[in-house]
């Protein structure tokens, strides 16, 4: 769930959200257990090659990855600023791109500066820094100035600082938990939120930033629960803030499995007809699966079949241009491959193929290897019952 927001890394975060490291550690192995080599589907079925999935996004926008490019190329950030302008109040797109956006500015820092030495570092002093100059040719890489710039010459501009406060976010839950970095960055990243929902009351987009910050944070529930009516007042129904809300009521946030399942089947309980908030018990369960399983079958259980098809039927019954849906599709994906359903999970990959920004991959070491992994496992299970590279599977 983080990495909708890592991004969702997640991943992805990307992302999309912070599990405990030994999860991250056990799905990095799953990922790099040989079962890449086993199975070389891409030629065979048309699937993108392992080195050309994209990390940034679930699945595709052409327009926001065009604004993405420019910004990395040029460091311009004009052509985002007006995608999100007229992003308008789609608001679960809104999230989406924002979220992306100050994901891709985060991973481009941070590879700048582990590319870009500072003098310091070079004679053996420690310490890096990165150039924000304004002139593009002064710089050797791209290092997400085009952000900063954004910031300081529109801030008066919703986007530029909706996006700034979640790269803030990202930062922040980069650091390690109970550091004096992990607390300043995300009591920063708080305020902007703050700053953001004053510059356009109607927009949710800041509140979800700012339930990330009170999960990691460890907000008391009473808190939390203030921020929440206001997400709800603006947005009731709004997919990606129940995702950023089920893991503060998560275990690995400032509740228990119990409460996560509560709000979880609670929300897909009194979902309208057309939204995607039935699969959200699915990602309750991915929130609190075992660290290591010794329940033989357990993807096979009555809980895993029923959070599975409440998610089938929710990716069915919304639009197919839904921006969430990737989301659900994906964690759908790795969940049947689990359960050893293979046709369907290849249903459900051949949607989002390309794309990797998404739960479960934002949460492993890299997010395309570990996707590959159970693309190649889907395929090879698939085979084995029959199906080939030839057979239908939409």
């Amino acid at each position: 769930m983080e990495a909708l927001f890592l991004l969702i890394a997640l991943a992805v975060l990307f992302g999309v959200v912070v599990v405990p490291a030994m999860r991250r550690r056990r799905l990095a192995r799953e990922a790099a257990g040989g079962h890449l080599t086993a199975v070389s589907p891409e030629a065979a079925y048309g699937f993108v090659p392992v080195d050309e999935l994209d990390v940034r996004l679930p699945g595709p926008d052409p327009q926001l990855v065009d604004a993405l490019d420019e910004a990395r190329v040029r460091q311009d950030w004009e052509k985002l600023a007006q995608l999100l302008a007229l992003t308008g109040d789609e608001w679960e797109l809104r999230w989406q791109r924002v979220q992306s956006a100050a994901g891709a500015a985060a991973k481009e820092l941070a590879q700048a500066r582990q590319a870009t030495p500072s003098p310091d570092a070079a004679a053996g002093a420690g310490g890096d820094t990165v150039s924000f100059t304004k002139d593009p040719a002064s710089a050797a890489l791209p290092d997400a100035r085009w952000l900063r710039e954004w910031r300081a010459e529109s801030p008066q501009d919703p986007s530029a600082v909706q996006v700034y406060a979640q790269f803030l976010v990202w930062q922040g839950l980069a650091e390690a938990p109970g550091t004096d970095a992990h607390r300043i960055i995300l009591e920063e990243a708080r305020t902007v939120c703050r700053e953001a929902a004053a510059l356009a009351d109607a927009d949710p987009t800041p509140y979800l930033s700012e339930l990330l910050v009170a999960r990691a944070l460890g907000d008391r529930p009473a808190d939390f629960e203030a921020l929440w009516s206001e997400v709800v007042r603006r947005a009731p129904h709004h997919m990606g803030a129940h995702l950023a809300a089920l893991t503060y009521w998560s275990e690995n946030g400032c509740g228990s499995k119990k409460q996560a399942d509560a709000f979880a089947q609670s929300a897909a309980a009194h979902a309208p007809q057309g939204s995607l908030l039935p699969a959200l018990p699915l990602f309750a369960l991915h929130e609190h699966l075992p660290e290591v399983n010794l329940v033989r079958g357990l993807y096979q259980s009555a809980d895993v079949e029923r959070a599975i098809e409440a998610a089938e039927f929710a990716v069915d019954q919304v639009e197919d241009d839904h921006p969430v849906r990737p989301h659900v599709l994906h964690l759908l994906f790795g969940m049947l491959v689990r359960a050893e359903r293979y046709e369907e999970a290849l249903q459900a990959v051949v949607v989002v193929d390309g794309y990797v920004g998404a739960l479960p991959w934002a949460l492993t070491a890299d997010p395309a290897a570990s996707y590959a992994a159970y693309r190649a496992l889907a395929v090879a299970g698939w085979e084995s019952s029959g199906g080939h590279s030839r057979s239908p599977l939409r």
